[in-house]
């Protein structure tokens, strides 16, 4: 009986093993076709346009160190003067050259902020010590600023400034006329006629786009009355021993780069949704 069995066992095993090699390579035949569709879908895919959704937090304030450009530009100055203690008339002094600069920013709010920079000035005096006399007396400097900055700094619509500044007088340059003529001039680099540093305080305000008023005042004596040269016997001669001499301008400034603020949004959060070149943004 057993061995009557045998040939019924071998030939179920037989057609076991086919079928299981069958499954096999259809198993086989089936993920190739799957791989191969799937690569063809990807680049049906990578050439369709692509839709995305993105959310978001505006900052409450522009963020790091800017750089703004512009300076003084037309400059009114007026002088205190006196000579041995005695009033001494003077002329206001107007000028538009050449009154540049460069500031950097800090905004720690929407509402208060830090700066510093450099400027170039021309500022001076024109006094009159007797009728037939005038006297234009004038030095560029090159000033570092520090102020504080309180408003609208967002979008720069409005906002107010104060602080000080030291100044470096690197050009002095004097005219002489008489009786409406000028007779004499010289500019000197450096010049101990002035102090070489001088300080003053400012204080102002800016609006949209950039323009402002401030004024700068200078407690400081604009000569130096140590000054000594000689006259024309050879004597030594201290012109500014007896003259003070305090300045003070106004000016209308402004900023010529820098003063597309960074628009700060009202709304905090933003969505964009983007498709292709097309994009629309939703606050909220």
């Amino acid at each position: 009986m057993k061995c009557k069995l045998c040939p019924l066992f071998l030939l179920l095993l037989i057609l076991c093993c086919n079928v299981f090699a069958q499954e096999k390579k259809d198993s086989v035949t089936k993920t190739a076709t799957t791989t191969s569709a799937n690569a063809d879908t990807s680049v049906v895919s990578s050439e369709k346009t692509v839709f995305s959704i993105i959310f978001g937090k505006y900052p409450k304030h522009r963020e790091g160190v800017y750089i703004t450009h512009g300076g003084d530009g037309p400059l009114l100055s007026f002088a205190s003067m006196k000579n041995n203690g005695e009033h001494l008339r003077n002329i206001p002094r107007f000028t538009m050259f050449l009154n540049v600069g460069s500031n950097f920013n800090k905004d720690f709010s929407r509402n208060f902020g830090v700066f510093t920079g450099i400027n170039l000035k021309n500022i001076g005096l024109i006094s009159k010590p007797a009728d037939s006399l005038k006297l234009k007396q004038r030095v560029y400097t090159l000033g570092v600023p520090l102020g504080i900055k309180v408003g609208d700094l967002s979008s720069g619509s409005l906002f107010f400034f104060a602080g000080g500044e030291i100044d470096m007088a690197i050009n002095y340059k004097e005219k002489q006329f008489v009786d409406g003529d000028k007779v004499h001039k010289f500019n000197e680099w450096f010049s101990d006629r002035t102090p070489l540093l001088m300080p003053s305080l400012f204080a102002g305000f800016r609006f949209n786009p950039g323009f402002g008023l401030k004024v700068q005042y200078y407690p400081q004596n604009f000569f130096n009355k140590d000054f000594k040269t000689k006259d024309k016997d050879g004597n030594s001669v201290y012109p500014y021993k007896n003259l003070e001499a305090n300045l003070m301008f106004v000016t209308f400034s402004y900023n010529f780069s820098g003063i597309d603020y960074f628009k700060v949004k009202r709304k905090r959060h933003y969505m964009k949704m983007k498709s292709g070149k097309a994009e629309f943004e939703v606050n909220y």
